[in-house]
């Protein structure tokens, strides 16, 4: 498929969500090339107390959520600097899953401090056009995390995989501050089968508003089913 920064039918700012294992920085880094976009990434991978959070979730989880905070807010400070609309961008996080992650994994007094943290910050983030949530089941996390063969996410805990799952299900059940497309991302590739690719990107170019599931197990044509849509 051919790059067209127009192809996304004027989606300017996209993004990829969903949780650990489910293949959004892939899609991201696609849907990138495929519109000659630039590519916001969250560098999960530089946070030096992430391997320490899965190995001890208590001992690691406050220092570990200061610096995704201080990252993503800095980072994204420098594009609401930046002409929104110089150039398309795709994304492979919301900073919103931040209190998220903070929710699911401080306690009560760390969490409290966390919040005037984030109120100090005084954080803005650029609004999406549009937001790709994919999910799939936990049995399929955990497959996809072990064939990308990272060490230290062979320590993530099943049951913290089944709270996180649950977590992303409700916050994006809610939902409503831009366009939102649920993807069932269990038995699609849309990295690396080219079928599965178009029939997504096809979709995302005509999602204009509302909230539609996408969900090819539903559908010999593999066609998207929409429900909610205003």
């Amino acid at each position: 498929m051919s790059k067209d920064p127009e192809a996304a039918a004027g989606h300017r700012f996209i993004v990829v969500e969903g949780p650990i294992g489910v293949g959004k920085t892939s899609l991201a880094k696609r849907l990138a090339a495929t519109l000659g976009a630039e590519l916001v990434m969250e560098q999960a991978h530089d946070n030096p107390f992430l391997e320490r959070f899965y190995r001890s979730p208590r001992a690691g989880a406050f220092p570990a959520q200061l610096y995704f905070l201080f990252q993503r807010a800095h980072q994204l400070a420098a594009l609401n600097q930046a002409d929104m609309f110089a150039s398309v961008r795709v994304a492979d996080y919301l900073l919103e899953k931040d209190r998220l992650f903070a929710q699911l994994t401080l306690d009560q007094q760390e969490f409290a401090l966390y919040e005037q943290v984030h109120s100090r910050l005084a954080i803005e983030p650029p609004k999406p056009d549009l937001v790709v949530y994919l999910q799939a089941p936990v049995s399929v996390l955990i497959d996809r995390i072990g064939r990308r063969g990272i060490g230290y996410e062979s320590l993530i805990d099943r049951q913290y995989l089944e709270r996180l799952n649950e977590a992303y299900a409700q916050f994006f059940h809610s939902y409503d501050r831009a366009p939102l497309l649920i993807v069932n991302a269990a038995t699609i590739d849309p990295v690396h089968n080219e079928r599965d690719y178009e029939e997504l990107f096809g979709t995302i170019q005509r999602m204009q508003r509302g909230k539609l599931y996408y969900n090819p197990l539903k559908s010999n044509a593999l066609a998207a089913s929409e429900s909610g849509r205003s």
